[in-house]
């Protein structure tokens, strides 16, 4: 999965499959990976809510398909901020994913509303379903979030820091330097440069374009770049633990 040379690769870090409640049935492991792939990109993450249940059967389909998938996870911390965590080994993140359902609450999916959470293989065929609701904020801290993030081989972002619902700065006004993120997620259509004057804390971390797709049309959309010293999930987090200068 690796290929030499410092260069840029295009990145997609922020994908949710049918396992997010708010994710298409469309959304499988093979064709969320096919799709991104088709769109240029050749590097993602897998980041259902509150869950890494389908990252094993992501990156299979990933190493069929030739594009490298990072196990990851969207996590709602407790104060409703929505962070990317992303994890070098599938057991490290699945270990964490048990960590974060022992420390949330347990709230009954209802189908007929957010639709059927579905755990799928590598082959799309259905494994079962997640009983409980993911679409709700964990016990976590925003502060807490990236080491515990570490403790599991991972590090952590916040997402989409630009809206004005369920991100850090929507939540608590400022990214609060006291958390340690070296990173942090934009929407596509954010002004950068307008945002860091408005967000000076966000000077020196490294900014990051992703899609937050839901729904397979979105994946089509331009994907992000970034600079590594090649295709490998080790690069790739140490590239966004390391503050920019």
């Amino acid at each position: 999965m690796k290929s030499s040379g410092n260069r840029e690769y295009r990145c997609d870090f922020h994908i949710h499959s049918c396992l997010s409640p708010c994710g298409s049935d469309d959304m499988t492991p093979n064709n969320l990976v096919n799709m991104a792939a088709l769109s240029g990109c050749e590097i993602i993450a897998l980041t259902d809510h509150n869950t890494c249940r389908n990252t094993p059967a992501a990156v299979r389909a990933g190493e069929e398909a030739g594009i490298l998938v990072i196990p990851g996870m969207e996590l709602c911390t407790a104060e409703e901020a929505h962070v990317v965590c992303l994890f070098e080994t599938i057991s490290g993140a699945l270990e964490f994913g048990d960590y974060i359902m022992a420390h949330m609450p347990h709230v009954k999916n209802k189908p007929e509303i957010f639709g059927e959470q579905r755990i799928l293989d590598e082959e799309d065929q259905l494994l079962g379903l997640e009983e409980n609701l993911l679409l709700v904020s964990s016990f976590v801290g925003i502060n807490e979030v990236r080491n515990l993030t570490e403790q599991y081989g991972g590090t952590a972002f916040p997402a989409h820091v630009d809206r004005d619902s369920y991100s850090v700065i929507a939540s608590l006004g400022a990214i609060p330097p006291e958390a340690g993120f070296t990173a942090a997620e934009v929407t596509r259509g954010c002004d950068i440069e307008a945002y860091r004057q408005e967000h000076p804390e966000l000077s020196g971390l490294l900014i990051l374009r992703d899609s937050d797709s839901h729904y397979l049309e979105t994946l089509a959309d331009e994907p992000g770049f970034l600079q590594l010293e090649d295709r490998s999930t080790a690069a790739v987090l140490k590239k966004l633990r390391s503050r920019l200068g």
